[in-house]
């Protein structure tokens, strides 16, 4: 490796995906120079192999769903979809896995991208190994930010190796649809996977640990996902452990813990993640390497006057639109810290405190029924020492649900502090209800009263007229 010069910048970024552009163009904002570091692609893993090639996949199957729910168009779209066209669609989304335009909005944020694998080497200090077999080393002023997210987690299974197993990076960027499909796991991935490729002509089958599919949320989230993923021809085993794997003529063989064997053309694990901080330097920070990154709520690393994590790498909230909240939260309170600003808002809900990591996390899974969450469910607010009342509806009695498409089934939950009438966290599943989800996020993260949102009326006739519903069923 043959050294280069030194370079002072007052703030290095480790990873440049959204968290780290994220975290670059507040610091940059600062006034404060800034340095990012990538080893792959400008975008990171949302761009090129998760959120957006999993959704642009996803966006074909669900019109289609929603198409085939209305009289006067159902019949035209009962044929196959072009697996062809929907693929190339999704190469569209991840630009071909080029990061050319990203790049181009990242340098103009001003900041420096040095490509190649940084790793940190002492205090506020980083290696950069690049390509071209030169090493740099980069030196901040004031802070170190490590944004490199996480990896698939596979797990120690006898035959695994051999096999090339499917993670969600080889889900997302496939180049052909497989005959048969076993997927492993029953979270996000599992759940979304399983909803493409049944739609694109898979059969799947889905092997699933514990009791249910979507088991963070809400109980009935995954069981109205269950259902419509068997009413569509997938194999949904519950309680299902896999002991080995194998390929045999080309064939992939999973044995259960009961014995079954099962066979497929691929086979998808999507069994966790793990942090990308295997290889960063940890150990010359006095740090344990492959460890997550614990964190206050300025997402300063405990016990540190300079280091940073933000996204996954903390384990706080593993969704990309967290990851980038943290990130600004960031950026503005290293800004603060470099300016002297003597007195950081760090109090809940202060611009230099991440507070919606803890109360107020959004997240939506784009199946079919959609699958959306913001807050508490029933049992976490209950875990945490809170007096609350769920309240249910059965999405089909509003209005806009039954125009939205025929035979509409979805159900919508909000958690009540009856101490305080605030919203503990709010559930929707039904087609489409993503977009609902901001509302319930306002809702929670603003703590805003039941007497309150009396008052906000919900257009008629959409599916947002849940909202009345739900106050109704509460006050009674």
């Amino acid at each position: 490796m043959t050294e280069t010069e030194t370079i002072a910048y007052d703030v290095v970024v480790l990873g440049a995906g959204p968290v780290g552009e994220n975290v670059a163009d507040r610091t940059r904002a600062a006034g404060l120079s800034t340095a990012i570091v990538e080893s792959e692609l400008v975008g990171g893993e949302c761009s090129y192999w998760a959120c957006m090639p999993s959704k642009a996949l996803l966006r074909p199957v669900i019109a289609r769903a929603d198409a085939r729910r209305l009289p006067g168009l159902s019949q035209a779209v009962r044929g196959p979809l072009d697996d062809a066209a929907v693929l190339a669609r999704r190469d569209e989304y991840t630009a071909h896995w080029h990061d050319d335009g990203q790049v181009r909005w990242l340098v103009g944020t001003g900041a420096d991208l040095h490509r190649g694998h940084g790793r940190l080497a002492g205090p506020r200090t980083v290696t950069v190994d690049a390509p071209d077999g030169t090493r740099r080393t980069l030196t901040a002023r004031h802070a170190v930010a490590v944004c490199t997210g996480t990896s698939a987690r596979l797990p120690d299974l006898p035959g695994l190796d051999a096999v090339k197993p499917w993670t969600s990076r080889e889900a997302t960027s496939a180049e052909q649809v497989p005959g048969r499909l076993v997927i492993v796991g029953g979270g996000v991935v599992a759940t979304e996977m399983a909803t493409v490729y049944q739609a694109l002509g898979s059969q799947v089958t889905v092997l699933v640990r514990g009791k249910g599919l979507l088991p963070r949320m809400e109980p009935f989230a995954g069981e109205l996902v269950t259902d419509a993923l068997t009413e569509a021809g997938a194999d949904i085993r519950t309680g299902t452990t896999v002991e080995s794997v194998a390929r045999e003529n080309g064939t992939v063989v999973a044995v259960t813990g009961s014995g079954d064997r099962v066979e497929a053309d691929e086979i998808l694990f999507a069994t966790g993640r793990a942090p990308r901080t295997d290889d960063i330097g940890l150990e010359t920070v006095g740090m344990e390497p492959g460890s997550w990154l614990p964190v206050d709520d300025s997402l300063r690393v405990q016990g540190s006057t300079w280091l940073y994590a933000c996204g996954d790498v903390n384990h706080r909230a593993l969704l990309t639109h967290q990851g980038k909240y943290q990130a600004r939260i960031a950026g503005d309170t290293i800004g603060a810290r470099a300016a002297g600003v003597p007195l950081l808002e760090t109090d809940e809900w202060g611009a230099h405190a991440a507070t919606a990591d803890h109360h107020a996390v959004p997240q939506v899974v784009f199946t079919d029924p959609e699958a959306a969450a913001v807050g508490l469910s029933l049992a976490e607010a209950e875990q945490a020492g809170h007096r609350v009342r769920a309240v249910d509806v059965d999405l089909s009695s509003v209005a806009g649900a039954g125009l939205y498409g025929d035979g509409y089934r979805g159900r919508a939950r909000m958690v009540v502090d009856l101490d305080t009438e605030i919203l503990r966290g709010v559930t929707f599943v039904g087609p489409g209800i993503g977009e609902l989800l901001h509302s319930a996020s306002v809702a929670v993260a603003g703590q805003v009263p039941i007497s309150r949102l009396w008052h906000a009326v919900p257009s008629y006739p959409t599916i947002s007229e849940v909202w009345l519903r739900l106050l109704e069923a509460y006050r009674g």
